[in-house]
């Protein structure tokens, strides 16, 4: 091939970004483009203060999801384009046209097989978004950021009034992107975008936070938000495909990936209460599947689907619940079917929603049925406790008065209730669960 040849297909480190870019400066080719069409790398530019490259890509490329990604700089930047060939990317040459086989020369292949691993964590505060970046840049590997309804209010403040047109979840979630987007970058690593379950009576939030979308895309190119969740699973099928398909048109104009559930997800999260569903109803099937899938696809790829195996939010009793994440194989093999084979073995992106208690051994036979994305919340609501709860079991004394401790009673306490002392102990057990759920998925060392 006689470019990179030493890259293997499909492995992304920052070796092989640092070959690809020396490669770029050999040829000394332009320092900065903004590529064509819409769902390729959208710009890459150098900061010459930085000393690095700014590239926003969108979710179907390289690290499946839109991400602002900061690299360490080489000199020069190649153009290039992103081509679709099956379920891989490709990173052209420069000047070849978009298309499948059309590349000459290739200068890196970015295959889904091995990039189908992003663990999705749960933010509700500046503290919680900043120690889940701390724990990334540690591990060296992409995150997704998201909101929930609820945890967007309490973003905004909980003294915020939150009506049925959900006005303090709206401010909350707009305001938590733009303070991921100031921040991300001084940690170096790729950050997405995303927001949590919108049932059908929450669709309000879902158009407010569009409504930002479209502002900031009109502005800049790009929108807000990476990407969306729509949760309409206790709609009928029909009903949930229908009003997929019409918020998922006005997404894909901005290049947004949607996710999408079909099947419930068990237990109780944000005020939707699936503690008593009917079991049947925690396993979707696979023509329920390709139904979304037909519909979908036929918009853009740009989209996953939050598939029911048995998952249910929160921890309980080993036993309580039966995951199947072999029946995500199942899906893939109908997909396939259905497909003739056309877009790979694995055409479908799959979410695994409830990711906290699961076994290893589910989350990796999960992974290697296609899931792409996974959600830990429960586990990392705990960890964050786990640092406050401890110091303040173990620094009681202290913390009964202003001054006056078991030192003396004329000693100051404030070096023990500052906030910033005990706040910082709840993020530094949520940052170490947070390496841990990423390890369980083998999403380490990405960058």
């Amino acid at each position: 091939m006689g470019v990179l040849s030493q890259i293997p297909a499909g492995v992304i480190t920052g070796d092989n970004v640092r070959k690809l870019f020396e490669y770029a400066r050999e040829k000394k080719v332009s320092e900065q483009f903004r590529s064509t069409p819409r769902r390729t790398l959208r710009s890459f530019t150098i900061d010459p203060l930085l000393h690095c490259y700014t590239a926003t890509l969108p979710m179907a490329c390289a690290l499946t999801y839109p991400v602002l990604l900061s690299i360490p700089a080489v000199e020069l930047v190649a153009d290039v384009h992103v081509v679709r060939h099956s379920c891989t990317w490709i990173l052209a040459a420069p000047h070849q046209a978009a298309g499948e086989n059309c590349v000459d020369e290739i200068i890196a292949d970015f295959s889904f097989s091995s990039l189908r691993r992003k663990q999705a964590i749960n933010v509700t505060s500046s503290s919680v978004v900043n120690a889940v970046l701390e724990a990334a840049r540690d591990i060296n590997s992409p995150i997704i950021l998201q909101c929930s309804q609820g945890g967007s209010a309490f973003f905004g403040g909980k003294g915020l009034k939150n009506t049925e047109k959900q006005e303090a979840s709206i401010a909350g979630s707009i305001a938590a992107a733009h303070y991921i987007r100031a921040i991300a970058p001084a940690y170096g690593i790729p950050v997405v975008l995303h927001t949590d379950h919108c049932a059908k009576k929450l669709l309000p939030w879902f158009d407010g936070m569009l409504d930002a979308d479209e502002a900031y895309f009109k502005e800049h190119g790009e929108p807000l938000f990476s990407s969306h969740m729509l949760d309409l699973s206790e709609e009928s099928k029909e009903d949930n495909i229908k009003e997929c398909v019409h918020y998922f048109k006005r997404m894909a104009k901005m290049g947004q990936w949607l996710e999408m559930e079909i099947g419930i997800t068990g237990g109780e999260e944000d005020g939707v209460d699936n503690t008593n569903a009917d079991n049947a109803s925690l396993y979707t099937q696979p023509e329920d599947i390709w139904d979304v899938y037909a519909a979908l696809s036929a918009i853009s790829p740009n989209f996953s689907i939050a598939a029911a195996f048995g998952n249910v939010h929160g921890v309980y009793k080993p036993g309580n619940v039966v995951l199947r994440p072999e029946l995500l194989g199942k899906h893939q093999a109908y997909a396939k079917e259905q497909t003739k084979g056309t877009q790979g073995e694995r055409p479908l992106f799959l979410v695994f929603h409830g990711g906290s208690g699961s076994s290893k051994d589910e989350i990796k036979e999960a992974v290697e049925n296609g899931v792409v994305k996974m959600n830990v919340d429960t586990d990392t609501q705990f960890a964050y406790l786990i640092g406050i709860r401890d110091f303040v079991l173990n620094k009681k004394g202290y913390l009964m008065s202003q001054v006056g401790n078991p030192d003396g009673a004329d000693k100051p306490n404030k070096k023990y209730y500052d906030p910033r002392v005990w706040v910082r102990e709840g993020e530094k057990t949520l940052a170490e669960r947070v390496k841990v759920a990423c390890q369980d998925l083998g999403d380490v060392n990405q960058c």
